[in-house]
């Protein structure tokens, strides 16, 4: 596919030239014929991309203009050529290597046993020499795509700089967004019970019913104990110590413990992660567990855990309903925690589910 593009490419840069020749010198019509001849070139671009996504699995960004699409075009065709070339030296090879199949029905006789030897084991070897040939001109296809289509270094850079800039803004406002939770749950739980706890010790001081007073007493008692659970949840909310004490492993363990619902988890990492990965990680499973029990109605929740290439995927599958709404304070608070790590966080959640949130974080 690659060689007959190529023929095409070198007729339309032929074609291209000579309409351009004429018209060099002069603006307006250079312009003119320079329109279609772009338009041409980014066409037959495109076809490139495909194909070598396709069958190569290079991925090219269409983000590129039409005068490098032109370039590209230029040069690709003698690449093209020496693909052709290639292929049709392992096809010889293989005639050669393999003659031995159907030789003896095309001659009378091997007069020389030895020479017809010597021939297959050189057809062989001119396979293997054009199948590296091949791999190099996949390289070069990826090298050629990647220098005339990719992005220069300027945009790449301008566009990590872009990046940072977001992830960092939203470092900041999840941790703004924190701050705003946690003293939400502080007011309208802790606080709550301790003025409960005060008031019903303000009663029992001032009675003068000794079976009042105890009654007072321990409803002051249990109020307290209630508090300190209110201010348990809130601590394991804000961090959990067991991811400290015993590791990412054993709070997601804790995690699926405390649901409601049967949650199963499959952990499959061979070492313990940074801490800041743990951590995410760690929020992003039970935020996403703590969203399905209370929205969803599920009966199972799948908790995964894998690493792939220096990369960290997170993944949570719940049977309810559906419907998750990915703007969501809480899930936006989650995407915006993996943005800061250099990660990626999905929800997919169709109405009458499943829900399946992914989190894909760098671990390297």
């Amino acid at each position: 596919m690659g060689t007959a593009a190529a023929a095409v490419e070198l007729l339309f840069s032929l074609l291209a030239g000579v309409a351009l020749l004429p018209v060099v010198a002069w603006p307006t019509g250079r312009h003119a014929v320079l329109r279609p001849v772009l338009a041409g070139a980014r066409r037959l671009a495109g076809l490139e991309r495909a194909r070598l996504a396709m069958w190569l699995d290079l991925r090219v960004t269409p983000a590129y203009e039409d005068v490098r699409a032109l370039r590209y075009v230029a040069c690709h065709w003698a690449l093209g050529v020496l693909g052709g070339v290639v292929m049709l030296t392992a096809a010889i090879g293989l005639g050669y290597g393999t003659f031995g199949i159907y030789g003896w029905l095309l001659l009378d006789g091997i007069r020389n046993p030895g020479s017809f030897v010597l021939g297959s084991l050189g057809g062989f070897f001119l396979v293997f020499l054009a199948v590296q040939g091949i791999f190099g001109v996949v390289g070069l296809e990826g090298q050629l795509a990647r220098h005339f289509l990719g992005p220069r270094h300027q945009e790449e850079l301008e566009r990590r700089i872009a990046e940072l800039s977001a992830s960092r803004a939203d470092v900041v406002d999840a941790v703004n967004d924190e701050r705003r939770r946690i003293e939400r749950d502080l007011h309208d739980g802790v606080q709550q019970r301790l003025v409960a706890l005060g008031m019903l010790l303000g009663r029992a001081r001032r009675s003068q019913d000794a079976d009042r007073r105890d009654r007072l007493l321990g409803q002051a008692h249990d109020e307290s104990r209630r508090a300190l659970d209110e201010l348990r949840e809130v601590a394991w909310r804000i961090y959990p110590t067991t991811l400290d004490e015993a590791g990412l492993r054993a709070a997601l363990e804790t995690v699926a413990e405390r649901a409601s619902v049967p949650v199963g988890v499959e952990y499959d990492l061979a070492e313990e992660p940074e801490q800041a990965v743990a951590t995410v990680a760690y929020f992003v499973v039970c935020e996403a567990v703590t969203n399905a029990v209370k929205h969803a109605s599920p009966t199972r929740i799948s908790v995964a855990v894998r690493v792939e290439e220096e990369r960290m995927y997170v993944s949570v599958q719940d049977n309810g309903c559906g419907g998750a709404n990915a703007a969501g304070s809480g899930l936006f608070g989650l995407a915006r925690r993996v943005a800061a790590l250099d990660g990626s966080l999905s929800v997919v959640s169709p109405p009458g589910g499943p829900t399946l949130v992914a989190a894909e974080l760098p671990c390297g």
